[in-house]
């Protein structure tokens, strides 16, 4: 999201990069920007979500992407 389409009112962002899961998850779906206070992420894919969850202890380093680790796959209802 750029810093023009951005309102005042939308909360501050960190870019973060999720590591694990399933190979097929597209690289396009691994780098994104959440909310700066998020802890968990969930992905949908292949009729089901993946989730991640904040990796305190591993970072890329200082001003880089925040690691998110894979925890755990859940199905969609029917």
């Amino acid at each position: 999201m750029s810093a023009e389409s951005r309102s005042i009112f939308d909360p501050p962002t960190v870019a973060v990069v999720l590591k694990g899961g399933p190979e097929d998850l597209p690289p396009s779906e691994r780098q994104r920007h959440i909310p700066q206070t998020a802890t968990k992420v969930k992905v949908p894919h292949l009729g089901g979500h993946e989730h991640f969850e904040r990796d305190e202890g591993n970072t890329s380093g200082p001003g880089g992407p925040v690691v998110f680790r894979w925890t755990m796959r859940t199905r969609v209802a029917e």
